[in-house]
């Protein structure tokens, strides 16, 4: 396999998340053809595909590499300098819908395995495996949560994980992510009374508690930690949902979000919000979603054969970070030591990406290595 031409084929899957549109399919083929024992799980109503596919030469740990074939739409397609679902190398780069995020992360994997498997004529002592969804980008309630139910119920056991996010600024080989910070939403709804606002005193306001239940609410939760950012709520909405100049609303709506970090967990900042607003008024209603919670990777192992492979490589010495969004990570780290490493972000997600030809085959060097430190003793203690 050439890293290249698979990405290219990947691409021109018009993967809009949650639909896969057959790209899932096709990788299944391909492992297949390398005796990977494929498993497509479908969930959902509308049966969102999931693969789960592993060869193992021999007893040791199983080692996964996680990514997903979804996408998020293209935009404004004029603004494209070519169809995003066709991809187009110029000038050095490959440009196209998930270029970077990261279906050339998936293909790069898959060629590194191919290479290491065949250097070891498919004898080693453990098992490679990848765990691929379509359903990463949207409300991801049926992708790799999914799959690491389903690995749970079948008793699988993965060991170590990496999931191929595009986790570098501006450099290859500048940044991992070691963890993550979690993350909920909230919804507040401040209540009143409405009335017209000739007669303010046959009202209640529930916009007048505003003022003090934001002081409330941005007061600081913690300082940070050794390995995250102080926790952190940014509010996104404010709504009365009045469209008149003459009335008093009887509620307001406000949408928050807070990241937090390894000083809490999920209950323990919504009991902390519920205080904060129960000291300035008790008519409200407050519900709540937690998108996961903030985990850390502690597996020496696993960071320091990535670390290592980073370094033969590119020669950077990258950053252990635990900075950024929400990512399937935060699943997977409920069953093993998962970190997250691809190629460069800066274009993810916006009009015209792409990606470096050159930034591909390293990554695919650095996987390959990766794979032989996890794998072959001689290779880590170099």
């Amino acid at each position: 396999m050439d890293t290249i031409e698979l990405s290219s084929k990947l691409i021109k899957f018009k993967s809009i998340t949650p639909d896969n549109s057959g790209a899932i399919d096709y990788i299944q083929k391909v492992l297949k053809k390398k005796k990977f024992n494929c498993h497509i799980l479908e969930s959902g109503t509308n049966k969102i595909k999931n693969l789960y596919a592993s060869f193992k030469g021999g007893e040791g740990p199983n080692l996964c590499f996680a990514g997903h074939t979804d996408v998020v739409p293209p935009g404004d397609l004029k603004k494209w300098k070519t169809n995003p679902f066709e991809p187009h190398i110029t000038n050095g780069r490959l440009y196209g819908r998930g270029a970077s995020d990261m279906k050339t992360a998936i293909s790069s994997f898959m060629v590194a395995t191919e290479i290491f498997l065949e250097e070891n004529k498919f004898a080693f002592d453990g098992t490679i495996s990848f765990l691929i969804t379509s359903d990463e980008e949207g409300e991801a309630e049926f992708g790799t949560k999914s799959l690491i139910k389903w690995i749970k119920s079948k008793k699988k056991k993965i060991d170590y994980c990496l999931v191929g996010e595009p986790t570098n600024p501006n450099r290859l080989g500048e940044m991992i992510k070691i963890g993550r910070r979690g993350s909920i939403n909230f919804l507040l709804e401040v209540l009143g009374e409405q009335g017209h606002v000739a007669y303010p005193e046959k009202a209640d306001n529930p916009i007048d508690n505003l003022e003090k239940i934001f002081k409330e609410l941005h007061k600081p939760f913690d300082s940070g930690s050794k390995r995250f950012q102080p926790t952190k709520l940014i509010i996104t909405s404010i709504d009365s949902s009045n469209f008149t100049s003459n009335i008093i609303p009887g509620k307001v709506e406000i949408r928050f979000n807070v990241r937090f970090n390894d000083k809490f967990n999920s209950q323990q900042v919504i009991n902390l919000i519920k205080k904060r607003i129960k000291s300035v008024t008790t008519k409200y209603k407050l519900s709540s979603k937690v998108s996961g919670e903030s985990f850390f990777n502690y597996s020496n192992i696993l960071t320091d054969s990535l670390v290592r492979s980073i370094k033969t490589v590119t020669r950077c010495n990258p950053i252990l970070s635990t900075t950024g969004g929400t990512s399937d990570a935060r699943f997977i780290s409920e069953i093993c030591p998962v970190v997250e490493f691809g190629l460069v972000g800066k274009t993810m997600h916006k009009v015209n990406e792409m990606v470096e030809i050159r930034s591909i085959d390293k990554l695919t060097k650095i996987y390959h290595q990766f794979i032989k430190n996890i794998f072959l003793k001689n290779e880590f203690n170099k």
